[in-house]
């Protein structure tokens, strides 16, 4: 017995340190089960997954000082961006919102510089794989409330009385380990957890019937996106020659077509021109090409580990060919796969890069009128339950002829993602992150992108720890309370790009345009969709009048245009007759100008002690002064305190 405690406390210590080195290339750490008796571990917090989204989950989590179980089946963490190879960012640039601005920041103190990343023309943020894992290995290691176990994957998903518990792992030598925990979060990249625990999803192109959407294909069919495994390549230089070997069953007429085409704005589209697209630091190359390059169209969603393998080796060998064409057709002979890159068999990536997985059926189902026009009255308004923000346009990947009813697609403006996504409707004690959140084939196209997984994964890991604090299903959080723990985590939860975290007024506008107080203008603007709140832009009757109905459901006369814009005094005078302390205890004035004679000087009062009158500078107060937006914000918010007044839960009617 003696020795079975000391082998089960030497397994829990690696469990704890497992897998974490600040050496780029030393992440061959695997763990194995040394004692049946031992298998079962627990936590408040099960990760499983460790891409993008499980990693954030996790870190967020522990930020809230829960205890986590992050279990990731390779041994890199970060996924997509790093493991599939896919490290070139696509969009958020200007939305660098929560653990995604912080990773980015990482990224730009180890490259020495924004500069530094901007080496090729998909995205503004390029880099090694290898590094993005060091650094998330890194970050995993400050947490002592995060353990990491590696080489293990989700073989089956314990439920009793419909709520999740645990789920068993395994690994290649047949080692079963058990986790249980209070809540689950699925972060794989299939959504195979949710599947396990029985929870109903989606996956395929829904039917215009079943989206509601009007772009929507007339009848459903299996399609998803296509996976691409993607290839580093290294410039070896001039002289060299690094063509590989044929690959089996090589025709070069699938590629051909790749390049030396001319793009709808005139600009061509070369062999060189190409090779600028996923050029990274250090003279690397991120092959991921869509025209007739190595996207693979495959149907792996609903296949057995075994049946995806097969399937994986194709993509592989897909991608080999498009390598072999480039060096042998278009005269790039000199490029070839980096062989420091990943330290994998063939030095491709360890997974594949994963577009479009199962979509958990939520309680919130997102489709893309709900993104085009957030605040229509005749749509839901989930806006009011956002956790993330994306500005990337609708972006699907399917092989040609692949579709048996073409697609079309809106331009749309950058949106949220509301918190109901992430909860399946049929089970509790798990949460769905990654890709597999509840939208529709269409909205999968903006919302699978690296930022916006982040977002998703750092909001489920939030969400869980509240659960776990509170003693709580997901449904009956307070979503106002989990919007305020990610509003100080600087994330935008509504996508104004024209003001940033730590600007005056930033939170103030997120929380009254939550409450639906104030709207943005949403912009399509090409790869990098915009929302402008424009703080700076003076308030109108209007809009104070909408807010007044809101706040204490009254609806007040506007005798003059609705656009007119609105001065301090009159909105102070618009305010005071739904305000029952206004001050009659008040007897000094807060300011050299005012006096207890002003009509208006008792609300003034109020919202001095409320610290809503921000603009005051010593104790001159400009009654005529216009008021602007940002000014609006911090006095509705400080004033009234929506978030207080309109709580929020997925049980509400919104």
């Amino acid at each position: 017995m003696a020795l079975k405690l000391l082998l089960g406390l030497c397994f829990l210590l690696i469990l704890k340190s497992s897998g974490v080195s600040s050496d780029i290339q030393n992440h061959q750490t695997k763990l194995f089960i040394m004692e049946k008796e031992f298998q079962t571990i627990t936590a408040d917090i099960l990760v499983v997954g460790g891409g993008v989204s499980g990693v954030c989950a996790a870190i967020q989590a522990a930020r809230l000082n829960t205890e986590v179980i992050l279990v990731e089946e390779t041994d890199w963490l970060g996924g997509m961006l790093s493991a599939a190879g896919v490290s070139a960012i696509d969009g958020n640039h200007k939305l660098p919102s929560g653990l995604w601005g912080e990773f980015r920041q990482k990224l730009y103190d180890y490259y020495g510089g924004s500069e530094n990343l901007e080496t090729g023309w998909v995205s503004n943020t390029h880099f090694e794989p290898s590094v993005a894992n060091r650094i998330l290995h890194d970050w995993i290691a400050e947490y002592p409330q995060i353990r990491l176990i590696k080489s293990f994957w989700p073989v089956k998903v314990f439920v009793k009385n419909n709520r999740v518990s645990g789920v068993e792992f395994s690994n290649e030598n047949g080692d079963k380990l058990d986790i249980t925990a209070e809540i689950t979060i699925d972060a794989t990249e299939w959504g195979d957890v949710l599947k396990m625990a029985g929870c109903p999803y989606r996956s395929g192109r829904e039917s215009r019937k079943e989206s509601s959407e009007k772009y929507a294909p007339e009848k459903s069919d299996s399609c998803v996106q296509d996976l691409t495994f993607v290839a580093i390549l290294k410039d070896y230089g001039p002289g060299a020659n690094k063509t590989i070997e044929k690959p089996a069953g090589y025709d070069p007429s699938f590629y051909r077509g790749s390049c030396n085409y001319k793009t709808e704005s005139g600009s061509l589209i070369d062999a060189t021109k190409m090779m600028q697209y996923g050029r990274l630091p250090n003279n690397k190359y991120m092959i991921n090409w869509p025209k007739k390059g190595n996207d693979y169209n495959g149907a792996l969603i609903e296949k057995d580990r075994a049946g995806r393998a097969e399937h994986l080796r194709k993509a592989k060998q897909y991608t080999l060919g498009f390598v072999y064409f480039m060096q042998t057709e278009l005269g790039l002979k000199n490029y070839g796969i980096d062989t420091e890159e990943f330290l994998t068999e063939d030095n491709l990536p360890l997974k594949p890069y994963v577009r479009e997985s199962r979509r958990v059926n939520g309680k919130v189902y997102l489709n893309v009128h709900d993104i085009e026009k957030p605040h229509a009255e005749s749509k839901r308004p989930y806006y009011q339950q956002a956790i993330a923000v994306g500005d990337y346009p609708i972006d699907h990947h399917h092989a040609e002829g692949s579709l048996p009813e073409a697609e079309t697609f809106p331009r749309i403006p950058s949106f949220s993602v509301p918190f109901g996504c992430l909860i399946p409707n049929e089970k509790q004690g798990i949460l769905a992150a990654e890709k597999s959140i509840s939208v529709t084939h269409i909205v999968n196209g903006a919302t699978r992108l690296q930022p916006v997984v982040m977002q998703i994964g750092q909001a489920t890991g939030a969400a869980a720890a509240l659960c776990v604090k509170q003693k709580t299903p997901s449904e009956n959080i307070n979503i106002r309370e989990l919007q305020q723990i990610l509003l100080d985590a600087n994330m935008w939860l509504l996508p104004f790009v024209d003001i940033q975290p730590g600007d005056v007024g930033f939170q103030e506008l997120q929380r009254i345009g939550l409450c639906g107080l104030i709207q943005g203008e949403g912009v399509p603007e090409g790869w990098a969709n915009r929302t402008y709140i424009y703080p700076d832009k003076t308030v109108t009757y209007a809009e104070t009048a909408n807010a007044i109905r809101i706040l204490f459901n009254k609806t007040i006369s506007v005798d003059l245009q609705t656009d007119v814009p609105v001065s301090r005094r009159r909105l102070l005078y618009m305010f005071k007759s739904f305000i029952t302390d206004t001050g009659e205890n008040y007897k000094t004035s807060p300011f050299s100008d005012i006096s207890e004679d002003d009509p208006e000087f008792s609300i003034i009062c109020y919202f001095k002690t409320k610290g809503a009158l921000y603009w005051i500078k010593g104790e001159k107060f400009d009654a005529d002064t216009l008021v602007s937006r940002r000014e609006f914000a911090i006095m509705t918010d400080r004033a009234f305190e929506p978030f207080n007044k309109f709580t929020l839960t997925l049980n509400d009617d919104i």
